[in-house]
């Protein structure tokens, strides 16, 4: 029987983090990276990926950047090529990229339109097309390769507000104004689970394992108003911190969770508790 501590490691594996050069894809990239493995920073934004992946090889990690647009079916396919052709495979995928509303400073205004009644088409459909399709398009390109190379693991990052409605009351602000979570964020982010749960059965018998994560908030310098009435909603009191997410995705990655499969590991402060 193996060390507890080497189930953990990520030796040898290569893992691939769409959205890893967003707020948690830097967590996510940074913590598989310490776990040994050698790690792809794919984002929109290649500039920022480069840059992250610069900052992870200072750090003594094996890393290179990726721009993706995960909408296109040629741009994932090009990314899990330069993946395998850097590193010889792909073993882990986490699907972090999302369009995510954001409540911190410099974004509330932004999130005064989002009434459902009169919510754009065309943002809808252009978030479906990130949060959902985009991720599909990933888990499709790396399935091909994994089934290829006979082992793999997909991790699909959810939300609290994929397993329970938004507390829109989080969001009124002391002088009577009121932002909202939009809709597309719950509808998408359940969908994240159905997607889990679809491509573990469907891989039944084969040695790929597919997991959704699902974070609570991320303290990210919110105000006051915000970060206390978030902080009274859950059971620890606060907001989470940027690594805490970090355990539970090298849990996922690794053989530490190899009995897991079409699950959804929560870590949300206890919020889903109540």
């Amino acid at each position: 029987m193996s060390d507890i501590m080497d189930k953990f490691s990520l030796k040898n594996r290569t893992a691939l983090v769409t959205g890893g050069a967003g707020l948690l894809g830097k967590q996510f990239t940074r913590a598989l990276g310490q776990a040994g493995a050698q790690v792809v920073v794919a984002d929109l934004d290649y500039d920022l990926a480069a840059a992250h992946a610069r900052d992870l090889q200072a750090e003594g990690i094996l890393a290179i950047g990726v721009g993706v647009d995960v909408t296109n079916p040629d741009s994932v396919s090009d990314m899990v090529a330069r993946a395998v052709g850097e590193f010889g495979s792909l073993d882990v995928l986490v699907n972090s990229a999302a369009m995510d509303p954001k409540f911190d400073p410099g974004n509330l205004e932004a999130q005064s339109a989002n009434a459902f009644e009169t919510y754009p088409l065309e943002t809808w459909r252009k978030a479906i097309d990130v949060n959902l399709t985009g991720m599909f398009l990933s888990c499709q390109a790396a399935a091909r390769q994994m089934l290829a190379q006979d082992y793999g693991v997909i991790i699909n990052i959810c939300s609290t507000y994929g397993l329970v409605g938004p507390d829109q009351r989080l969001y009124e602000r002391p002088d009577g104004s009121r932002q909202y979570k939009p809709v597309y964020y719950t509808v998408s982010k359940a969908g994240v689970l159905g997607l889990t749960r679809y491509l573990a059965t469907y891989y039944a018998g084969k040695p790929i394992r597919v997991n959704a994560l699902t974070p609570g908030g991320i303290y990210n310098q919110h105000d006051d108003v915000f970060l206390q009435a978030y902080s009274a909603r859950t059971v620890i009191g606060r907001m989470a911190h940027l690594d805490e997410m970090n355990g539970a995705i090298v849990f996922l990655a690794s053989e530490a969770s190899s009995y897991m499969t079409g699950a959804n590991l929560v870590v949300d402060g206890g919020w889903t508790a109540w």
